[in-house]
């Protein structure tokens, strides 16, 4: 058995095909779900359009569905080969952060002396996932006072409407808690 970087090759085979599978079944049910939903029917021809329409979209996407790797060359990743049960709790962390965020913007909003501080801020998290990238981007923009304005290089760069929303995204010292999070939900 060879080992390469403490991943058995065998391992790594398993692991390559691990994500196949979650790619062949994850794509096919949420378009077969996405069909129910906009038909509305249960008949059996609709059922079995719907299914047969899922798996030949699948089919036809899938060598699109494979992300390169930001920093290793030559390695991809599945596009839904994801974590599922660590973004769930990440999203329901994303979430409480969320309600925060909207009722500190909304208390700046309603006091009279309006105390903003607009800043812009830049971190870098150097995240090989693309999907990972993304997410981390996203998140920041989701969050009310903070929005991304760039990403490059492994760079972010965020437009903060408080000192303490710019401190919690890129403290003086360290990692906030956002790209610290994403990276640990993809294991970089």
């Amino acid at each position: 058995m060879l080992v390469q970087g403490g991943i058995s090759m065998i391992a790594k085979k398993n692991l390559a095909r691990e994500a196949q599978l979650k790619q062949l079944i994850v794509l096919p049910l949420a378009l077969f779900i996405f069909w129910i939903i906009l038909t509305g029917s249960f008949t059996t021809k609709s059922l079995i359009i719907g299914l047969m329409a899922a798996l030949i979209v699948s089919r036809l996407c899938s060598p699109i569905l494979y992300l390169p790797a930001a920093h290793t060359p030559g390695k991809s990743y599945a596009a839904f080969d994801l974590p599922y049960l660590k973004l769930f709790f990440y999203l329901f962390w994303l979430l409480g952060e969320l309600i925060k965020a909207n009722i500190q913007v909304a208390l700046i909003v309603l006091n009279p002396k309006m105390p903003i501080s607009p800043q812009v801020v830049t971190f870098k998290k150097p995240l090989d996932h693309p999907v990972a990238q993304t997410l981390l981007a996203k998140s920041i923009i989701l969050t009310p006072g903070t929005i991304t304005m760039d990403v490059g290089d492994d760079i972010y760069t965020i437009h903060a409407l408080t000192k303490d929303a710019a401190l919690s995204l890129a403290p003086l010292e360290g990692e906030g808690e956002m790209p610290v999070r994403v990276g640990r939900l993809f294991n970089e």
